[in-house]
C-alpha cells in the first residue's frame, strides 16, 4: 500500500508538535536545511532517514505507522458478514488479494478472466468494505492497516483451511523455490516457545520482503505461500500404541 503521503503528514505533525525545526532535522541528518526541505516536499525519504528523523521525536517508525493509521481510520479486521461475501464470491476474493499483493486494475484484467465492467462493480464492493478507495480512472487505494488480520477461524480462514491448505501442501516441494523441512522433538515448554518467536519473526521478515519488492515489474514478482507450524503433538498411529494414556498438559 502506498501511505508515504499520509506517512509524512504525520511525521510533519509530530515534528510540529513537538516544536522540532527542519534546522534540527538538517543537523541529525547532516545535510542542508534546504535539502530537507526538498526531501519533504519530495516524499523522497530513505529509511535510515526515516529512522534518524523517527529518533529525533524518540518514536520508532511503527509509532509513526501507528499515528498516521490513527489519523486516517485504517480498516484492521473486517465483519463476519464482509468475510462471508469475500468468500462466496470468488472474483471478489480474488481482486480483494491481488490488490493487497499491490497489483493494479488494469494488470488485474490482463491476467484474469474478468470484464472491465464486472471488474468496476467489484471494485465498488470493496470499495463499501473499506478494503479500498476507489479513486477516478478506477486507480484504487488502499485502506487497510499494517496490523490488518483475517477473524481467527473466521470464513477466510475456513477457505483457506479447507481449499487452499489441501493443495499447497500436495506437492513434492522438489521444484525450483520449493523447500520443505519436517523436524520432531522433545523439546521444553521454553523452547517451544523460543521457535514460535522465531517463526514470528521469519513471518515478519517475509511480509517486509514482500514491501521491498512492491517496486519490481510485475513479472519479477511471484506469488510465494510460505507455511510454518508448531504444536505439542504426538501422530495418531503412536499415540493408539500407548499403554498408559499421556495426561501431561502442555498449557498447564
Amino acid at each position: 500500500m502506498s501511505q508515504t503521503r499520509p506517512l509524512i503528514d504525520t511525521l510533519k505533525q509530530e515534528l510540529r508538535k513537538q516544536r522540532i525545526t527542519y534546522k534540527d532535522v538538517s543537523v541529525a541528518l547532516g545535510l542542508s536545511e534546504t535539502s530537507v526541505k526538498r526531501l519533504f516536499s519530495e516524499e523522497a525519504f530513505s529509511i535510515k532517514r526515516l529512522e534518524k528523523v523517527c529518533e529525533l521525536l524518540h518514536l520508532d517508525i511503527s509509532d509513526l505507522v501507528y499515528l498516521m493509521e490513527r489519523n486516517i481510520e485504517l480498516t484492521t479486521e473486517l465483519s463476519l458478514e464482509q468475510e462471508q461475501e469475500l468468500v462466496s464470491d470468488v472474483k471478489l476474493l480474488l481482486v480483494a488479494l491481488l490488490l493487497m499483493n499491490k497489483l493494479t486494475f488494469r494488470e488485474i484484467l490482463l491476467i484474469y478472466d474478468i470484464s472491465e465492467t464486472e471488474g468496476i462493480r467489484l471494485l465498488a464492493r470493496l470499495d463499501r468494505m473499506k478494503i479500498i478507495e476507489l479513486q477516478p480512472g478506477n486507480r484504487v487505494k488502499l485502506m487497510i492497516s499494517q496490523n490488518f488480520q483475517w477473524i481467527p477461524g473466521g470464513p477466510i480462514q475456513q477457505f483457506f483451511e479447507s481449499k487452499v491448505q489441501l493443495e499447497f501442501l500436495d506437492s513434492s516441494f522438489n521444484g525450483a523455490g520449493e523447500f520443505r523441512i519436517f523436524v520432531s522433538g522433545m523439546i521444553s515448554k521454553a523452547g517451544n516457545a523460543e521457535i514460535i518467536k522465531k517463526m514470528q519473526h521469519l513471518a515478519k521478515e517475509m511480509n517486509d520482503l514482500n514491501v521491498e519488492s512492491e517496486s519490481l515489474p510485475l513479472d519479477q514478482r511471484f506469488g510465494t505461500s510460505l507455511m510454518m507450524a508448531i504444536r505439542p503433538w504426538e501422530i495418531k498411529v503412536f499415540e493408539d500404541l500407548r499403554r498408559i494414556e499421556d495426561k501431561r498438559v502442555f498449557g498447564g
